[in-house]
Parts: C-alpha cells; structure tokens; sequence
C-alpha cells in the first residue's frame, strides 16, 4: 500500500465513531493494512476495534470484502456497530438471486463459507471483484476445511486482493508439527503477525491507564485444605500409574499441574485421541478419572459446602465405584471418611461452613463500597461481580437478597440431606418459617413440567431431545446475568462509625427481563450490583463491550480469569479517564485455583516463545501468497502441463476431469481434498447418491455415525434402491475418522446391549439384496479422494441434466405407476440390464416369457447396445458351467446348471 493511501486509511480511521485505539492497536492496524498476514494476539486483547476499523476502511459500494468464519454473535455485534447500509449478511436462508444482488451492492459481505464456496464454483460470485477476505478464528482453518477451499478458489482467479486472518488462541498453533506454518499456507499469506501480553508496545500501552486493582487473599479452612491434599494425592497416584501401564507413549503434558486448567480436556484430546483406540479400558478409565477429581476440586472451590458433599458422596455408590479406579486408592478413603465434617459438626448437627469468599464479599457490599459511594460526588453506580458459570451467578444471587443460612438450608432440602438436627451455630432463625412449603411447592411445579412434557413428547411421538427438555428447575432458574438494587438506610445510633451508619440490603430487579442491562443501569437511581459470567451472553459478546455498556463504578473478580482480568485492562486504557477503575481481586491464595490462573499464564506464554522460535526460523516460499500466475501453493494434482515430444515440446494441459458433487456434501471435508487433487466440482442439489463420478458410478458417502444411523431406520436400503436404479455401479463409501482406528470394533457402539455384529449383519443382507452396489472402506476423506481419482482416471465425465432430472418425487411417482416396482427391482438385477436401457426393455417386452423367444438382434435393437444384448441372451439360453469346488461340494458331479429359474420363474408372471 502506497503512502497516499496509509494517509487516506489514517483519515478513515480518525473519523469513525469508534473509540480511539491504543498504540499497539493502532500498530495492528497499520501492519495488517500495508501487508496481507496473520494477527495472534493474546487473550484478552481483543481485536474487535481492529477488525471495526478495517471494515470501516473497505465499506463502500465499490469494494466488495467477505467475511469468514464469524459465529453468529460476532455476526450481530459487527453489523450493529459498522451500523451501515453496505453491510449485508449472506446465510443458507437467502435465495440465489438475493445473494447475486448482494454481491453486486459490494460493501461488507457476512456470508456462510459453504454458500461462499457453492457460490464461487457456480460462478456467482465475481471472483475479479472481490476486494479481499477477512478470516476470523484462523487457528481452525486448515487444509480440508471450507475455508481454506474458499480462498484457493479465490487466488486461483484473483492476485490482486487481499486475506487478512485473526486469532486471539495462540495455543492451538502449538499443537501438532508445523502447525503454523500449515494455517499459513492454507491463508495465503507470508506474515505472521504476534502481539503477546508481554509485547513491549502492550506493556507500555496498558502500563499508562492501570485500575485500581486490590487483591484479597483469602485462606481457606483446615478442612478444604485436608480435602484439596486428598484430591491432588489422588490426582498424582492416577497420572503415575497411567504413565506407568503406558511407557511407549509420550505423556509429558498429562501432568497434575496441567489436570487443573479448564482447557485439560481439549489436551487429553489432542495429546491421545490418535491413539485412543489404542489404549486399554483401565487407561480410559483412568483419563476419566482425572477428570472427575478435576470437577471435585473446582465445586470444592466455586461452589458451596452441601453441593461439594453431594458430589463426593456420589462418588461412594455401588455403581460409581465398581467402574472407577481412584477409589481403591488410600487417600479415597480419608476423603470419604471426612467429608460429612463439611456439613456435620461431631454431634451429627447440620451445620455447613459457608464459603470463604461469601464473608469478604457480603463485607465489600455492605461496608468498603457504601463507604466509597457516600464520599463520592457522583450520583450513579454500578458494582460488576464476575464469576465464572451461570451456577456461581444464581448462587450469589440468592446469597445476596436471602442470605447464607437460607441458601444452604434450601440446597440441603432439594438434594434430601438429613437437617432434622440443626446446630446452634448455625443461625436459622434468619430463614423464613414456610421454607419447607416453599421447596415442597417448587418440587410439585417442577413435577408438574416434566409430566407436560414427557405428553407432548409422547404426543409428538419424538424421542430424540426428550432428555434435553427434561430439565430440573434449577437448571431452568439459571441465567447469565442477574441485576439487583441496594438499599441503603441510616443507622439508628448517629455516634457509630461511619461503616456501621449503613445498612445495606439487596433486592433483584423485577423488571430485568422487559429491559436491557444498558437501560437498567441509566434508569434506576440507586446503587446497582450486576452480576455476571466471563463468557458472552445474547447482549454481549466480550466482556469488555458489557464495560463499554454498563460503565461500572467497582468490579468484584469473584474468580479469577485471564482473559477477563486483560479485557479490564483494554477497557480502563480505552477508557482514559481520573479516577481509575476500582477492582477487587478475590483469590485463595497458595491454592489449586491460584496454581490454575498461573498454569494458564505461563502456557500462553511458552505458546508465545515457541511461535516467536519459529517465526525465527521458518522458510517462507516466496509465492505462497499465490498471487504469481505459477504457484506452487496453487498447483493441483493431475493440473501440472506435461511435454507432448511430438508437438515439439509445447506443453499440453491434462484433460479435465469433473464430479457432481450434493450441496449437502459440502459441509464435510471431501470436496476441498477432492479438488485440490485436479478434479473440477460441480455443486448442485441431486435426489440420488452424494457424488457422481461418470454415468455409471454413483457414491453415497456415510461416516460411521450416519452409517449405524441409516441401517437402523432403513433409509440406506432406500438410498441403495435408487442407486440401483438408475446407475448400473452404485457404492457406498463408508468413511473413517482419520484420526480414530480404521477398524469395525464394538467400540464405535455406545450402548452395551449391542455390538458391531448386528451391524455387519446389516451389511451383509444389504449387499446380498443388491448384488451391483460395492462398498468402498476408506480411513479418511484424504483416502477418499484418492480413490475417486482413481475411479475417475480414462472414464467420462457424469451427465449434469441427467443426475439433476432423476430421483425427484415425480420420478419415482412414474415408476410407481407405470411399472410394477418389484418386477422393475427384479428386471434390473438381470445381467446386461442398465439404468440406461431399463425403460426402453420395460416398454418394448410384455413378459419375460416373450423375452426368451426374441433372437440377439432384435434385443441389440431394444438394449440399445450388443455387448449388453449377449449379455442378457447368453444368461437365459446358454449353459454355464459352475465352478470345481462348487461341483464338487454342493452339485456332487451333476456338473452343469442350466439358467432354468428365469423361464419358470416368469412364465405366468406379466404386468
């Protein structure tokens, strides 16, 4: 880009309604701008106003920019700020002719990357208008997506535009050999791009504008402690003896410390799902096991004592502990030994500890933030509480407005534990007296809901996603963000301190759900207390637009997030205003979850060292962004010009090969593998089969899943028989997860009461009732467009109008009516008999008694075809001899079997 250009985008830039970006944003922004490349940031630094002012730059009608790989939410909050008419959003909804207008209005295109793909093959999508692509999430696109496919098509036909990828994972560049270096290639681009949070520019930028954060350790009791010890020895003897029974296999990252992240399943994936077939059933089991003594260590911490003792005590039944392995071990023992101390004192009382974090925070509520509210001069306030999960957020919710000993009394009723004994201690006389009512009724309501759905699941006579209507009430009651009010009155006593001239009490905010959160917190005078999750909720879709909205006054951390804790501090630097942004950490310090916020910190950032190593160090073609007419980025298998010697060396390009493809197919990864192979696409709707290779070979495509699924409710056999129909070779390609074992074992059946044998049963009378249809096994979509190539090499090209007119309703009406169906079926099945020359037998022969009597000529003239009609005239007037083994076992010397079973079988047979 020119420096007219810089000038004019700087210009662009400064007039948008957007906040100003900082430094290191503002060099993301001329770096992505001048050059085509890839940003990895880290999380927490969003790049939202990045992409925002990118977009801005391009959004006018004489650019055209696509949009990839945006989720629906980041859809939404993109349109809504470019707030443009030249922006437009392209999904499987919108018509064709929609989506051409679309095109031609240029601007700013959100589309679906398989419509974008079907579009670009179709020849719908001016490829030489296109301005550019932006890609977002690139860790995901890899060579087989559609994605990837989308912009080959695209540099195939178009050099001029630009790819301009992001991602906020720098962890998932790590995983796998030369991963990096992969997703670059499947860009495009040349330029890697990192801004990690220890980025001198990052540093300097968020150093100026710090909140002011204060970080409460608090302890936690002797007895989480005990627990904490049981469940990481337990943890420790797991991970040994897993790495002992398994010493050929690299298990460096299965470690307790990594078993604390929240990301440790998405690691076990990635370190074993190769080999997960591979591995015993005390091996799986062990890898389970992990995970459960992660889930007790996160309730233990995140959520309250009565639900902490529910959990374990799960684990102490019959059916739990004949599957699990750590519960052999010694330290299971103390646990289960000592876990009724968290709710029972020795007199066999009821009497929970609350949470440790419950005192500092009702002590934040009640006395620091009032405190600070009457010394301010502003009018308005909001307290933000983050948590973690939709759980801790009701949970604080009914700790605030009904307090302690009537949240845990109300969990201790619902999970049916013993309270008929209740310790002095334990100040009950705060809850109300029809309790017991109140949970009584809300078990009958919740009753009452499950019995109306499981009739109106009956009614609709649908069993699938029944258990997923079939929620508890409490899960119903959960929600993503709560608003409550505070309600501050003075103290009678005017000579006390001025923390006790305070009493602050919570209520909810009734009108939340006819009103935003934005409005709420503008409307309502007095002091407001939101409390909400990390994650991206309807309104929001990172926490630093909620700050943008909400302009809160104090945020209470009540767990500890990376992310959340960087986006704060992206918000105060954009922010830029005296006086800072006042925080609250709440931490328990020297404890597992201090170890899982450092554990995520430090893997980020030897994620960030090893892709700055190879950066360093990796080579770079010099026409990988495939804008030179001969890239070999670009090159497709079977599309290298070869040298014809009697043409005096000139070179002679391949013939080009085409494959029907459904436009269903698409949304896996073989039309991507199968185009890169040299072989052209054409994507349109078809009634019969997946692919069509030539006239004759049809293909439907089944992963085992589908497969298991199709067998079970009989649509394969109803596939196969249109197949049958209307190709003469019908296969079925039964697909394979390259990365599981290609291989039919019991482990692909979930419920033990079947196995794979029915399924081959299954099978095997499918390929006995269509003897044409071949099964093609292939342990992955690569495999597979390896064998469509070689199906395809010196055969002609499938018939578009023929595959695109047959199998629809009004087809199959006319078999119905004009031929009887099973004697069309049995006609089919004879030798010479096609898809081709069927009607015209069916028409022509009134029987297959008339049929003997006709001489080889006149069947030529009806088949059409005389290697087709000696076919057929050989199978019901020679003998044919069977074969020695066959003679020698079953026929005992008769020797010969003449084709008899067609003439008796159809002498009174007619239509």
């Amino acid at each position: 880009m020119s420096e007219s250009q810089c000038s004019q985008v700087e210009d662009v830039v400064t007039k948008t309604d957007y906040p100003p970006m900082t430094e290191f944003e503002t060099q993301m922004f001329l770096d992505i701008v001048k050059s085509d490349g890839l940003i990895v940031a880290a999380k927490g630094l969003n790049l939202d106003l990045v992409i925002l002012n990118i977009l801005k730059v391009y959004c006018d009608p004489a650019n055209l920019v696509l949009v990839l790989n945006a989720t629906e939410k980041e859809e939404k909050y993109l349109m809504k700020k470019l707030n443009d008419v030249c922006v437009h959003s392209t999904t499987y909804l919108t018509n064709i002719k929609s989506r051409e207008e679309s095109y031609l209005w240029g601007g700013i295109n959100f589309a679906t990357t398989r419509i974008v793909v079907v579009d670009l093959l179709k020849k719908r999508l001016p490829i030489e208008k296109i301005t550019g692509f932006v890609i977002l999430r690139a860790h995901t696109i890899l060579e087989s997506c559609q994605e990837a496919f989308a912009l080959r098509l695209y540099r195939q036909n178009n050099k001029t535009g630009f790819i301009k990828a992001f991602s906020n994972n720098a962890q998932s560049f790590t995983i796998g050999y030369g991963h990096v270096e992969r997703v670059m290639r499947a860009l495009f681009v040349k330029d890697l791009y990192l801004w990690p949070r220890f980025h001198s520019i990052v540093v300097q930028s968020l150093k100026n504008f710090e909140p002011n954060v204060i970080e409460l350790n608090i302890p936690i009791s002797e007895k989480m402690k005990k627990m904490q010890t049981h469940i990481l020895d337990l943890m420790n003897l797991t991970v040994k003896e897993l790495k002992r029974i398994n010493k050929n296999i690299e298990m460096q990252e299965i470690t307790v410390e990594n078993c604390l992240t929240k990301k440790f399943h998405k690691l076990l994936q990635a370190q074993l799902d190769i080999i997960w077939h591979r591995l015993s059933r005390k091996s799986l089991q062990m890898v389970s096991d992990l995970k459960t003594l992660r889930h007790l260590l996160v309730t233990m911490f995140y959520s309250d004592p009565v639900t902490f003792y529910c959990t374990v005590m799960n684990c102490r039944s019959l059916e739990y502990a004949q599957t699990a392995n750590w519960v052999l071990f010694q330290p299971a023992e103390h646990l289960f030994t000592e876990i009724s101390s968290f709710i029972y004192n020795k007199d066999k009382e009821f009497c929970p500890d609350p949470c440790p974090k419950w005192e500092p925070l009702l002590e934040l509520l009640k006395v620091e933030i009032p405190h600070q509210i009457k010394e301010s001069k502003s009018s308005e306030h909001t307290i933000l509480i983050l948590c973690s999960d939709y759980r801790t957020c009701h949970q604080l919710k009914e700790l605030l407005t009904n307090g302690p000993e009537y949240y845990l009394f109300y969990k201790a009723l619902r999970n049916n534990l013993n309270i008929s004994k209740v310790a002095k201690s334990f100040q009950y006389g705060k809850l109300p007296e029809n309790i017991e009512e109140v949970i009584q009724s809300k078990k009958q309501k919740n009753q009452n809901k499950r019995l109306k759905t499981n009739s109106s699941v009956a009614s609709n006579k649908s069993e699938e996603g029944s258990e997923e209507k079939e929620t508890t009430e409490e899960d119903e009651e959960f929600q993503c963000s709560y608003v409550l009010t505070m309600n501050q009155t003075a103290s009678q006593d005017q000579d006390d301190s001025v923390e006790e001239s305070l009493n602050c009490t919570f209520e909810p905010f009734t009108q939340m759900e006819k009103m935003d959160l934005t409005h709420i917190c503008q409307s309502v005078t007095e002091p407001k207390i939101l409390i909400q999750t990390f994650k991206s909720t309807d309104d929001y879709i990172h926490l630093q637009d909620a700050l943008n909205n909400l302009k809160p006054t104090f945020i209470i951390m009540y767990h500890c997030s990376m992310t959340a804790v960087r986006e704060i501090e992206m918000y105060e630097a954009h922010r830029k205003r005296d006086p800072p942004l006042k925080v609250y950490f709440l931490l328990h310090g020297e404890t597992v979850e201090e170890q899982s916020y450092l554990t995520t910190l430090r893997r980020e950032k030897d994620a960030f060292e090893h892709l700055i190593q190879t950066k360093a160090t990796m080579v770079i073609p010099e026409d990988q962004d495939g804008k030179n007419d001969y890239s070999l980025s670009l090159e497709r298998d079977g599309q290298t010009p070869t040298k014809n010697t009697r043409a005096g060396g000139k070179d002679q390009a391949p013939k080009k090969q085409t494959i029907i493809v459904d436009l269903r197919e698409f949304r896996s990864e073989l039309p991507p593998l199968i185009h890169k192979r040299g072989i052209d696409i054409e994507p349109m709707t078809i009634s019969i089969g997946d692919y069509i290779l030539t006239p004759d070979i049809c293909v439907e495509r089944k992963s085992i899943s589908d497969l298991i699924g199709s067998l079970k409710s009989g649509r394969l056999y109803q596939q196969c028989t249109q197949m049958s129909r209307y190709y003469s070779k019908p296969m079925l390609l039964i697909e394979f997860d390259q990365n599981k074992q290609f291989g039919w074992q019991n482990n692909y059946m979930l419920s033990t009461d079947s196995t794979s044998y029915d399924f081959q049963q299954k099978l095997l009378l499918l390929t006995l009732h269509f003897p044409k249809l071949k099964l093609i096994w292939s342990p992955s979509p690569y495999a597979s467009a390896q064998l469509f190539q070689e199906l395809k090499m010196g055969k002609e090209d499938p018939n578009i109008e023929y595959a695109a007119t047959i199998g629809d309703q009004q087809d199959i009406d006319i078999i119905e009516t004009k031929y009887n169906s099973a004697i069309y079926d049995f006609v089919q099945k004879l030798p010479g008999i096609t898809s081709k020359n069927i009607d015209n037998f069916m028409r022509k022969c009134k029987s297959l008694d008339d049929v003997i009597r006709l001489d080889k000529e006149i069947l030529t003239n009806i088949l059409g075809n005389g290697s087709d009609a000696q076919a057929f005239y050989s199978a019901l007037h020679e003998e044919h001899s069977s074969s020695k083994e066959d003679s020698e076992t079953k026929l005992k010397g008769k020797g010969k079997v003449r084709f008899q079973y067609f003439k008796n079988k159809a002498q009174n047979q007619k239509k």
